[in-house]
C-alpha cells in the first residue's frame, strides 16, 4: 500500500516519479483491445508534453482545458499539465458548445487539448477558443498563434525550467452543473486529490496486479481519483473502453480484460437487476412464488451471484459505486448475491471520497464508515430523528469555489453552527450511527430537496422515489412538489409495456394511450398503498426522458413544477 512515505510529498510529480521507480516496466494505460503503454512510457510522454506546453508559454499557474474521453492520452496530458505546475481544467465530454465557452471564459485558459470527435462539436465557437488547441490522440496542434510551435517532435530540445511544484498549488479546476444548475469551479489542490487516492486505501488496497476496466469520465472527480490516481499510485493497469458503455460493447470488454476492479454509478446494476436478473426469478410461477421467501431469496439471489461475476470476466473483487444512493433492492440483492460491491459516498468539493465501505463490510441501507483522517459530523440533527445536514473537514476538502469567495464562505459552517466553523456543508441530509461496530452514515438524501408536508413533517422525496422504481413498469421516477401536493414524475419502461400489453386478453382493447393511462392510475396506487398518509402522492405525470448530470443523477433543478412552470418532461 502506498503512502506518503512512499511519494515524500503531496504532489503528481512526486507520485508519477514513485510509480515509474517501482513499476516502470510494468502496464499502465490502455484501450481494450490495444498493447498498453508502460509506466515509464507514460513518464517519457508527460514529459514531452511537459517540453511542448512550455514551448507554447504554459508556465506555472497556466490553465490548460482538457476535453476528452476516457483514454490512455487523457492521463498523459493530465500528468503533461500539473507536472509544470501548470492546472488542469477537465471538461466533461458531454457538456455542450455553450457550456464549454461559458467555462473558458469563466476560466481564462490559456490552451487546451481536445479529442478530435469533441473538436468537431465546437466549430461554430473555433474563433473564441484558447490561443492553443491540440489534438488529444497525437498531440499535433489544431490551432496555434505562433508558427514556431506546429510539432510535438520539434520541441524535444525544450529546456524545462526548475519548477517548485507544492502540495498546496492547484492541479485542476473541475467544472460542474451538478443537479442544481449553478455551473461552479471547484478547485482542488495536488494534496486534495492524491491524499484522497492514499486513503482510499483503507477501504480497498490496490495492487500493481490489479486491472481496471474505466468507462466513466476521467473528468468526473470520482473517476479520476478512485479509478485513474489511485490505480496509478499503486502500479494497476487501466484499460478503457474507448466507446460509449452499452451493453453490447461492455460485457465483451469485461471478459477481454476480466478486471479486478470497476468503478460504476448505481443505474448500471439496477439495470441489471431490474432487466435481467429480476425477470429470470419471475418467468416460472414457482421462482416467483420462493423469490417471496426470505430463505429461497437468498439461495437464489446467490446463484444468480455466481452467474454476474462470470458476466463481468470472473475476476472481480471490487465493484465500486458512487455517484448517487443505490436502491435498496438492488443492493440487498448484491449483499445476498455476495457480489464484492463497495460503496463510496463524496463530492467533486471533497476530491471526493467522504466515507464508504469496502466489499467486506458493506450493510445495506447504509454508506459505510468515514474515510479515515476526514471529520465528519452532523449539522444541526434534529432531536427527534439525529438526522442533520452531513459536514466535513479534511485534507481532501477544496481550496474553494474559482473566482467566488462569497459562494465559498457561503459553503464552509461558522460559529453560529453545532459543529463549530470551517466544516464544508455538503447540502445532504444524513445521519451518523452505530452499527455492526462500527460508526456508520446513513443518508436521506439532499437538504435541498427535503420537502415540509402540510403538518410540518419531514418529507425525504428520494425515499419515495426508491418505492416507486420497484414498479415492474418504472424506468425511473422523480418525487417533486405543486401547489396541490406530492407529484410523481415517471418514465415508463416502454418495452416492459409492450410486452404487458402483448399479453392480455384478444377481447381488451389493445390501444397504446389507454394503457399507458391504465398503468399510471395502476402506479399511483401502488405507490401510495406503500407509504404514509404524509407521502402520498396527488397525481403522476409521465416524463419521455430525464435529463441526467455525468454521474447518471437526475437535473432535479430541471424538474421543479412549484417555481418552474415551464418544467422539462
Amino acid at each position: 500500500m502506498e503512502t506518503i512515505r512512499d511519494l515524500g510529498k503531496f504532489t503528481f510529480k512526486a507520485l508519477l516519479e514513485n510509480s515509474v521507480k517501482k513499476f516502470g516496466e510494468r502496464p499502465a494505460l490502455s484501450l481494450v483491445n490495444e498493447t498498453p503503454v508502460t509506466y515509464a512510457q507514460v513518464a517519457q510522454k508527460s514529459i514531452r508534453i511537459n517540453k511542448f506546453l512550455t514551448a507554447m508559454g504554459i508556465k506555472k499557474g497556466s490553465k490548460v482545458a482538457l476535453y476528452g474521453t476516457g483514454r490512455p492520452e487523457w492521463g498523459e496530458a493530465y500528468f503533461g499539465i500539473v507536472n509544470i505546475g501548470a492546472i488542469a481544467v477537465p471538461l466533461l465530454p458531454d457538456f455542450s458548445e455553450t457550456e464549454v465557452l461559458s467555462i473558458l471564459k469563466h476560466c481564462g485558459v490559456d490552451a487546451m487539448i481536445v479529442e478530435e470527435k469533441l473538436y468537431a462539436k465546437l466549430k461554430n465557437i473555433e474563433n473564441e477558443l484558447p490561443p492553443y488547441v491540440i489534438k488529444l490522440e497525437n498531440f499535433s496542434i489544431l490551432k496555434s498563434k505562433d508558427e514556431q510551435v506546429q510539432k510535438i517532435d520539434e520541441c524535444d530540445s525544450v529546456e524545462l525550467p526548475v519548477i517548485e511544484i507544492e502540495e498546496e498549488d492547484t492541479a485542476s479546476i473541475i467544472y460542474t452543473s451538478g443537479t442544481t444548475g449553478r455551473s461552479k469551479g471547484v478547485e482542488l489542490t495536488h494534496k486534495n486529490l492524491i491524499w484522497c487516492a492514499v486513503q482510499g486505501q483503507t477501504l480497498h488496497r490496490v495492487n500493481k496486479m490489479d486491472r481496471t476496466l474505466s468507462f466513466l469520465p476521467l473528468s468526473h472527480v470520482y473517476e479520476f481519483t478512485i479509478g485513474f490516481t489511485m490505480q496509478i499510485l499503486n502500479g494497476a493497469c487501466v484499460y478503457y473502453l474507448g466507446k460509449p458503455p452499452v451493453i453490447s460493447v461492455l460485457l465483451p470488454a469485461f471478459m477481454r480484460v476480466k478486471p479486478t476492479i470497476v468503478c460504476s454509478v448505481p443505474l448500471i446494476m439496477e439495470k441489471i437487476y431490474k432487466n435481467k436478473v429480476l425477470p429470470t426469478f419471475e418467468k416460472k410461477a414457482v421462482t416467483k412464488f420462493l423469490y417471496k421467501i426470505p430463505l429461497f431469496r437468498k439461495l437464489l439471489n446467490n446463484a444468480a451471484g455466481k452467474q454476474l461475476k462470470k458476466t463481468f470476466g470472473g475476476k472481480i473483487v471490487f465493484f465500486g459505486i458512487g455517484g448517487s444512493k443505490v436502491d435498496p433492492k438492488v443492493e440487498q440483492f448484491m449483499k445476498e448475491a455476495k457480489f464484492p460491491y463497495a460503496i463510496g459516498y463524496g463530492l467533486t468539493e471533497t476530491a471526493p471520497l467522504l466515507a464508504g465501505s469496502g466489499p467486506s463490510i458493506t450493510l445495506p441501507g447504509t454508506i459505510g464508515i468515514p474515510l479515515e483522517g476526514v471529520d465528519l459530523k452532523i449539522n444541526n440533527p434534529d432531536p427527534k430523528t439525529g438526522i442533520g445536514e452531513v459536514v466535513a473537514k479534511g485534507p481532501n476538502v477544496m481550496k474553494g469555489y474559482y473566482k467566488d469567495p462569497e459562494l465559498t464562505e457561503a459553503n464552509f459552517t461558522t460559529e453560529e453552527d453545532s459543529v463549530g466553523s470551517g466544516y464544508f456543508k455538503t447540502g445532504d441530509l444524513g445521519i451518523l450511527e452505530k452499527k455492526h461496530g462500527r460508526i456508520r452514515l446513513s443518508l436521506k438524501g439532499r437538504s435541498k430537496n427535503m420537502i415540509l408536508g402540510p403538518s410540518g413533517e419531514n418529507i425525504y422525496p428520494e425515499d419515495i422515489e426508491f418505492v416507486l422504481n420497484q414498479h415492474p413498469l418504472v424506468s425511473e421516477s422523480l418525487v417533486v412538489e405543486d401547489d396541490n401536493g406530492l407529484v410523481a414524475l415517471v418514465q415508463v419502461d416502454e418495452e416492459k409495456l409492450k410486452d404487458y400489453i402483448s399479453k392480455l386478453h384478444e377481447d381488451i382493447v389493445r390501444d397504446i394511450a389507454y394503457h399507458h393511462q391504465t398503468v399510471i392510475s395502476e402506479i399511483q396506487y401502488f405507490i401510495n398503498s406503500k407509504v404514509n398518509k404524509s407521502s402520498r402522492i396527488s397525481r403522476i405525470e409521465e416524463v419521455k426522458e430525464f435529463q441526467k448530470t455525468a454521474s447518471q443523477k437526475i437535473k432535479r433543478y430541471l424538474y421543479n413544477l412549484k417555481n418552474n412552470k415551464n418544467s422539462k418532461k
